[in-house]
């Protein structure tokens, strides 16, 4: 890699302060551990090359968000024969605990919506991002967080009856 006025040392740097908050960034748009590892990893590759103006505006985790967002969006829509799928080890399961019981549960449920309505919630309700944020993180209007953010709570009150009926 070439090393333009300090940019890998910046890049690092970036990269270093903010992994943990992108990567549960990552996780909760990608479902799971593994493959918010990669998307972040994906994503960032992609950030590198746009770091200079990133940095000038400001905008940088908006721009990693996005990045992972719709990096997420285009592996979703691949077909499924260029997938690749683990199956040296069945999947490993959560450990609940009695503390964390309702927090599974309640992500279980998140994990059901819709693309749109889980990185709506998961933004605004998870990393805490004001409306505005949210939206420039999408790329999309602050209506449409808000239909988003209505539509999934809706979603999610509905589901969680019908888990406590089923259950």
């Amino acid at each position: 890699m070439r090393v333009v006025g300090g940019t890998d040392l910046d890049f690092a740097s970036y990269v270093a302060a903010r992994r943990p908050a992108l990567l549960r960034w990552a996780w909760s748009v990608a479902g799971d551990p593994h493959t918010a590892e990669d998307l972040l990893q994906a994503s960032l590759v992609r950030v590198l090359a746009r770091w200079d103006t990133l940095r000038d505006r400001g905008a940088a985790d908006a721009y990693v968000r996005r990045t992972i967002t719709r990096q997420h969006i285009s592996w979703h829509r691949q077909s499924w024969r260029h997938r690749e799928v683990s199956t040296a080890s069945p999947p490993e399961r959560a450990v609940v605990t009695p503390g964390r019981a309702d927090a599974v549960g309640l992500w279980s449920l998140v994990q059901g919506l819709p693309p749109q309505q889980r990185d709506t919630v998961a933004l605004r309700y998870y990393e805490e991002l004001s409306i505005a944020e949210t939206a420039a993180v999408l790329g999309c209007s602050t209506g449409t967080v808000k239909s988003n953010t209505s539509r999934a709570i809706t979603t999610l009150r509905r589901l969680a009856v019908d888990t406590a009926l089923a259950g």
